[in-house]
């Protein structure tokens, strides 16, 4: 059988909180071979080099979605035992929000970083929830700590002096989803000048504004929920709807595809 990835290879990118998967022949020929695959390269094998590729290239694109599954390739069952980076909450601005929005985020295993400029504001008394809060300028800090597809970003200033530059430097990023708080008609403006500087639409569509699901939230603690469901949803690639219509717009639409509507 050939040389499996060590136990030492799967700690590691675990400790690293690297996203990966071990690639494992659960039935047919060379059962009990393992992969380990990770975004940049692969230990151990499963025995011949094309079933190798083949399930580097299935575990690469269930990376994302960070679900284990089980596919068959070349009468071969391999099991894909997806591990997945601790999701990430950025927190641009320590204003009244963030405190609330740190706590809710923090029961939900994020971990959460708090970046604001000003030192009155960004502190561990006022935000205790927070892993980290760290007085720099949000993107200073952000040029020093490039986010990553597990960072998710809500920027709370709506203040252009903080906001054009952070956005701009998420923009920039592998970030995986971006929120700017503030209203329609201030999310407009802020559009407006981040075109000015040369985004384009595509670009845009990356900023979720104004930020949060629509559940009439008046509280900071309400607008936490909002926020973070959309965070929530994003991070597993969901509109943020209610379970009920989705569960009758999938009924219409398997109707229409049967003909039956």
């Amino acid at each position: 059988m050939s040389a499996s990835p060590s136990f030492e290879e799967i700690r590691d990118l675990i400790r690293a909180d690297r996203r990966g998967a071990l690639v494992t022949i659960v039935a047919g020929p060379g059962i009990g071979a393992k992969l380990l695959v990770s975004q940049e390269d692969t230990s151990g094998s499963l025995g011949d080099a094309a079933l190798d590729e083949a399930a580097a290239a299935i575990a690469r694109e269930l990376l994302p979605g960070e679900e284990s599954a089980v596919r068959e390739v070349d009468g071969r069952e391999l099991f894909f035992d997806v591990y997945a980076p601790q999701p990430k909450l950025l927190i641009v601005g320590a204003v009244d929000f963030a405190a609330a929005l740190a706590h809710l985020a923090h029961l939900s295993g994020f971990r959460v970083a708090v970046v604001d400029a000003r030192e009155r504001f960004a502190t561990l008394d006022r935000i205790p929830h927070a892993d980290e809060v760290v007085v720099a300028w949000p993107h200073e800090y952000l040029a020093a700590n490039p986010p990553d597809d597990a960072t998710y970003a809500a920027v709370l200033t709506h203040e252009p002096r903080f906001d054009d530059p952070t956005l701009t430097a998420l923009l920039g990023s592998k970030v995986a989803y971006i929120g700017a708080m503030g209203s329609r008609r201030a999310h407009g403006e802020r559009l407006e000048r981040l075109r000015a500087a040369g985004f384009g639409e595509q670009e845009l569509a990356r900023i979720s504004g104004p930020i949060g699901l629509d559940i009439g939230a008046k509280t900071p603690e309400e607008t936490a929920v909002s926020i973070l469901a959309e965070v929530i949803a994003a991070r597993h690639g969901r509109p943020g709807g209610r379970l009920s219509q989705r569960e009758k717009s999938e009924t219409v639409h398997t109707l229409k595809e049967r003909g039956a509507i």
